[in-house]
């Protein structure tokens, strides 16, 4: 439980520091430095990139520990830990990695089998200490950004080009909708 208070206190603290520094006249993207005369709008476009590009290197880096652990784990039999088809990647993510990174597997899986997946999160961990009123919906997306990178860093180190979008209609629930990139 402690690792799980310093994930949450750790996210807070990212999402309020990228903010911080965007009120202060500067956000940094690789390459451009930004000052305060840009519109407020565009400032949180790009921090929710900045915070989606984090996450996007940290699901990469966990993937390749998730996968390493794995295949240790399975070296010594013949069903080794190979995936068949994107279902099956999509699966890992929900079950495995999820668990590794939330401490519970996604609630829902669904696809239409063209590509598009949306996995859903009832009590999300990084919502669940907002308050569920209507007020706060309109501050979540900074709050998910850092996961949609989670998800697409981990999906492109399995070898899928996705964008990744999260919609909250009540909190602490959301939907992370993955659209598969063909290459």
């Amino acid at each position: 439980m402690a690792d799980e208070a310093l994930f949450l206190l750790l996210h807070n603290e990212m999402v309020s520091g990228v903010y911080k520094s965007a009120e202060q006249g500067e956000v940094y993207v690789p390459g451009f430095l930004f000052h305060k005369e840009h519109h407020d709008l565009q400032e949180n476009g790009r921090c929710i990139t900045k915070l989606e590009n984090m996450g996007f290197r940290v699901g990469q880096g966990l993937i390749e520990s998730t996968v390493l652990l794995l295949v240790d784990l399975f070296r010594f039999t013949k069903d080794t830990a190979r995936f068949k088809d994107e279902l099956d990647i999509m699966k890992f993510i929900c079950k495995d990695f999820w668990t590794t990174v939330f401490k519970k597997q996604i609630d829902n899986l669904r696809t239409n089998h063209q590509g598009i997946y949306v996995l859903q999160d009832n009590k999300f961990r990084l919502l669940t200490q907002m308050s569920a009123g209507k007020q706060y919906l309109e501050h979540a997306s900074k709050y998910l950004a850092f996961t949609c990178g989670l998800i697409r860093g981990g999906l492109l180190n399995l070898g899928i080009k996705s964008i990744v979008t999260a919609e909250v209609s009540s909190m602490p629930a959301c939907k992370f909708q993955v659209m598969i990139q063909k290459l």
